[in-house]
């Protein structure tokens, strides 16, 4: 994290998890409020919702959840969240997954969830990891990587950025991106979590990053992240590197 350029202000954290071996990286362990990458949370929750009551979804949640992760709709969003419970129902989940560092956010507001980097690997690790270490089955898993996949290209940035060639007929990303300038100050919340394929090698990766003075920076600023983080997996100096802080006034 020595080469990643921190706005002044900022705050960035990021992990990366390799869901194979269990071994990982991870820098900076605040919370962080979540803007859209709960989307991911809010689907996780339903289906395990639906699997308990031995039932499909329905047509109109599938048509919620393709909207709410492939192009980050908030009214989809919105739409389950409040028939999965809201707050309650999001946190009932993420307990019975192990995530004890996020809080949903109060009343409608699912965007002002609060998480931390080892929570939301955690939770990629229900979706890419193992299948005896998720509980999802293997049909929800693949339906969450499915929609993680096909986000629309204008939201395809963060984790990918690292990303190799796509295989024929495969995927070399799934990604799920957040963004929000805050009420109070203007400044702006970038998030990214996602699993990517790397030097042939799956890793599961997430950057969550506020204080950030426009959308743009605080892209560039969890693009930097995840190269630095990746690095220590990679080895390669042009995703990192260990060059002194940079903090640009």
């Amino acid at each position: 994290m020595a080469a990643v350029a921190v706005p002044d202000g900022a705050e960035v954290s990021v992990g990366v998890l390799d869901p194979v071996s269990g071994a990982g990286v991870r820098h900076g362990g605040r919370a962080f409020v979540t803007a859209s990458v709960v989307k991911v949370g809010i689907l996780v929750a339903l289906l395990l919702e639906a699997q308990d009551a031995g039932r499909a979804l329905t047509g109109e949640e599938r048509s919620h959840a393709a909207a709410m992760i492939g192009r980050s709709d908030n009214d989809a969003a919105s739409a389950l969240w409040r028939s999965g419970g809201r707050a309650a129902g999001l946190d009932a989940a993420h307990a019975r997954l192990g995530l004890t560092g996020t809080e949903g956010g109060d009343g409608p507001r699912w965007g002002l969830t609060r998480t931390t980097v080892a929570d939301q690997l955690l939770l990629l690790r229900q979706v890419f990891g193992a299948p005896a270490d998720s509980e999802l089955t293997a049909a929800s898993r693949a339906y969450v990587r499915q929609l993680m996949e096909r986000v629309v290209p204008e939201q395809a940035w963060g984790v990918p950025v690292v990303a190799d060639a796509p295989p024929p007929g495969g995927a070399a990303w799934a990604v799920k991106n957040g963004w929000v300038p805050r009420d109070a100050t203007g400044l702006w919340v970038v998030n990214s979590i996602g699993r990517v394929t790397v030097g042939g090698r799956d890793l599961l990766v997430a950057a969550l990053s506020d204080g950030n003075p426009s959308r743009a920076r605080g892209v560039a600023l969890v693009e930097a992240a995840v190269r630095a983080a990746v690095s220590a997996f990679t080895g390669d100096g042009r995703r990192g590197g260990r060059a002194p802080v940079r903090r640009p006034g």
